[in-house]
């Protein structure tokens, strides 16, 4: 193979990768928020879980007086579980893929229940209550 042939296919192939990554980006179900804290509690709307075809799974939410963002994973219209995305191994930021919350750092996984799947943490995430109400969810941030 020449060498202009050579920087071409290369060049194509890094196009196309390029091309993949971003079309699996767009098929992950999740979104990113920011919400208000109002007492000592997250107001995150209902309808922050609804997209065109049914329900995100989880949202995450960040604000600024909050050192590592809050994943909230919905089971149900009923079922919430919030999880602090701060590694109980060496404090990393864990990243969501899915069900599952992966540190970068050392490779901890933790399911959406907050429960290590794969070490080397050992101890469950930090969850926060969720409350229910007609338009909102509330998280409790006691003790954040």
């Amino acid at each position: 193979m020449r060498r202009k042939e050579f920087i071409k296919t290369c060049g194509l192939a890094c196009l196309g990768a390029t091309s993949i990554g971003v079309f699996l980006h767009s098929c992950v179900s999740t979104k990113n928020i920011s919400a208000n804290i109002e007492g000592d509690e997250l107001v995150i709307p209902k309808s922050d879980f609804t997209k065109k075809d049914g329900f995100y799974n989880y949202i995450v939410i960040n604000n600024s007086k909050l050192q590592f963002p809050i994943a909230l994973f919905r089971f149900s219209s009923e079922e919430y579980n919030a999880l602090y995305l701060k590694c109980t191994h060496q404090g990393n930021e864990l990243n969501a893929f899915g069900d599952k919350l992966v540190c970068s750092a050392h490779g901890s996984e933790f399911d959406n229940k907050g429960n290590v799947t794969n070490g080397p943490a050992t101890d469950a995430l930090r969850s926060f209550p969720v409350r229910i109400t007609k338009d909102n969810l509330h998280i409790s941030l006691k003790s954040a």
